[in-house]
């Protein structure tokens, strides 16, 4: 997409999301409720297929592209979480699934008779450390056998399907700790009794579940790739969820500092604008430069992502940046709005409560650290 494609579609989403303004998402977190409305806008307008191949109706367009979509979204007071999985999942079903399982699926996805919303990874007993989990795929004929539990795993209510990874060979029969994972694509709809879930109660509104397999049985053709290689798989699903969710922080701490800027420039207090005050103007600017310097280290992430080149390393230190410039955002705009930033009527204290996730979520930024310090200054494993 050239440049001036970017920016159109840049305004055009600025215009969508202006039509869901601040007391639409203030009733959704209230009431804790799911924001249907605006996804099926998104889904109507193709925006949630961004991803997809023309062949299979999507736009066919790239993680650079899906980000400026996710920031706007941000950047306009809104909130992406309800949806964005849609985007990041595609990186391991596009390069790894089957011709048969993207010719199933994918056309419906586009079209937003199907959502992929449900990303099943983390286990309670494992926490980061994913090579730990147990969740069990046995091998039955023609079909797997799935037992285990999940937690934190976002949008299973509102997802038609999930991409689950579990444990096809014991841990302790393999030569690696990342062996003998694999990937499956588990239709919820045909699920039945097999599969429960129950919702995470959270600070903010995030519909997060506890998820229970008790012998879920689901065709072997449902395997992703090659059995085993499913945690190389959720990498790529990994690096571009680096860069979204990265997006997402920029976009909020456009959101922090235009708002902070504009109220400290007509807010009179003493008989002087607080804006003039350092103490005030300081933080705001300060916050801006982290936002924009993340913003290129996020770009630079998703050209490589998009270029098939290793961004590993960009794809992190992206999401490393942006969330710590937007919680800097925030705390600069809570600062510039002092009491009437508590206030539910002005966004901020509800971004603030949303924005504070990407500090320890998809992954946690000191285990962004370790994996910098290790695998790219070579420094000794610290776990």
């Amino acid at each position: 997409m050239t440049t001036d494609a970017r920016a159109a579609l840049r305004e055009e989403i600025r215009r969508v999301v202006g039509s869901f303004p601040g007391p639409y998402w203030q009733e959704v977190d209230r009431t804790e409720a799911y924001p249907e409305a605006f996804v099926q806008t998104l889904t109507e307008l193709g925006y949630l297929a961004v991803l997809v191949p023309e062949e299979f109706g999507g736009a066919g367009l790239g993680i650079s592209e899906a980000s400026v979509i996710l920031e706007e979204i941000h950047h306009g007071g809104g909130n992406a979480a309800a949806c964005h999985a849609q985007m990041y999942t595609m990186g391991t079903l596009l390069r790894h699934g089957s011709p048969e399982m993207k010719a199933r699926y994918l056309p419906e996805i586009a079209k937003g008779t199907l959502r992929l919303q449900a990303f099943g990874v983390t286990e309670p007993d494992a926490g980061s450390d994913t090579t730990r989990i147990s969740t069990v795929a046995r091998r039955v004929g023609d079909s797997y056998v799935l037992n285990g539990q999940k937690t934190f795993i976002s949008r299973v209510e509102f997802s038609d399907l999930m991409l689950l990874l579990a444990r096809t060979t014991p841990a302790d029969q393999v030569e690696r700790r990342t062996d003998g994972l694999s990937v499956f694509l588990v239709d919820l709809r045909e699920a039945g009794g097999h599969l429960e879930w129950s919702r995470i109660p959270l600070m903010f509104n995030h519909h997060s579940y506890q998820v229970f397999l008790s012998d879920l049985e689901i065709p072997a053709s449902q395997l992703v790739g090659e059995e085993g290689m499913g945690f190389r798989y959720i990498i790529d699903g990994w690096n571009a969820e680096r860069c979204l969710i990265a997006s997402e922080a920029i976009g909020d701490g456009h959101f922090f500092v235009e708002r902070a800027a504009a109220y400290a420039s007509s807010r009179s207090v003493f008989g002087r604008l607080i804006g003039e005050n350092q103490g005030v103007q300081f933080p705001i600017a300060a916050a801006h430069a982290s936002v924009e310097a993340a913003s290129l280290m996020r770009d630079l992430a998703a050209e490589r992502f998009d270029a098939g080149q290793p961004c590993g390393p960009q794809a992190n230190m992206a999401k490393l940046l942006a969330s710590k410039a937007s919680r800097q955002a925030g705390d600069a705009a809570v600062v510039a709005f002092g009491g009437s930033s508590f206030m539910v009527e002005n966004d901020i204290e509800r971004k603030l409560r949303e924005t504070m996730l990407f500090e320890v979520a998809p992954v946690s930024n000191n285990l962004v650290l370790a994996y910098l310090a290790q695998n790219v200054l070579g420094m000794p494993r610290s776990y």
